[in-house]
């Protein structure tokens, strides 16, 4: 009795993760990004299309403190690269923030 008991616990412990995992569709499907990242000639905007798009969509960018100064969006891009992983190169980073303070930032 005890011995169908461990094992149904078990089971119900174990199994149910599982059962639910094999039940995640196979692919997810998300929204059509309805805003977009303002269009200029920095040097930035490009490399913000090519860096921050991989993981996020451009209405991101709108939810942070309007007016936030230079250093602001500096700390931000360096978080998005070493605490999220963001595959941003180095030498991109200042373009990125001088294209993010001068939009929609403190530069504005």
């Amino acid at each position: 009795m005890r011995q169908m008991i461990r094992n149904t616990f078990l089971m119900l412990v174990l199994g149910s993760p599982l059962g639910v995992l094999a039940d995640l569709p196979g692919e997810i499907t998300l929204p059509q990004d309805s805003t977009s990242y303002q269009a200029n000639d920095l040097p930035g905007y490009p490399l913000v299309l090519k860096n921050c798009l991989t993981c996020h969509s451009s209405q991101y960018v709108q939810t942070q403190p309007p007016g936030s100064p230079r250093t602001y969006w500096n700390a931000t891009v360096h978080k998005m690269q070493q605490a999220f992983k963001a595959p941003i190169p180095d030498e991109e980073i200042p373009a990125i923030v001088d294209y993010l303070t001068k939009t929609y930032g403190a530069e504005k």
